[in-house]
């Protein structure tokens, strides 16, 4: 298990019950019922990530329009290199890519997930 900040459990537990419409539809669309099984605003360091797959060690983060202003590049960069440095790998989407192309978002977690599990082995 990844080292966590427990500050953050109740704020983690919101954001599970006030997900975003993008976040929503990958979860319960698909993300749900996938195995590996997947958890959902999961705590890693002091990073609250939007999707988990610990037997992948595989991280999802959806991109809303603010993630591609000001500092937020900067910030999520950081966050990457950071989930990275715990020997995760991280997979970013936009909301766009989960309104526009949603099959080939689920191709390509269900081929990351592979390949994880892959180099795991």
């Amino acid at each position: 298990m990844k080292p966590y900040d427990r500050d953050k459990i109740d704020f983690a537990r919101s954001l599970r019950k006030e997900m975003t419409l993008w976040e929503k539809k990958l979860w319960f669309n698909f993300l749900k019922n996938y195995r590996p099984r997947f958890q959902r605003q999961k705590i890693i360091g002091q990073f609250i990530v939007d999707f988990y797959c610990a037997q992948a060690k595989l991280v999802i983060e959806l991109d809303g329009s603010q993630h591609y202003k000001d500092e937020a590049p900067i910030k999520d960069n950081e966050r990457t290199n950071y989930l990275n440095s715990c020997g995760l790998k991280v997979i970013r989407f936009s909301n766009s890519e989960i309104n526009t192309n949603f099959a080939g978002v689920c191709d390509k977690i269900v081929y990351e997930v592979k390949k994880q599990q892959n180099v795991k082995n």
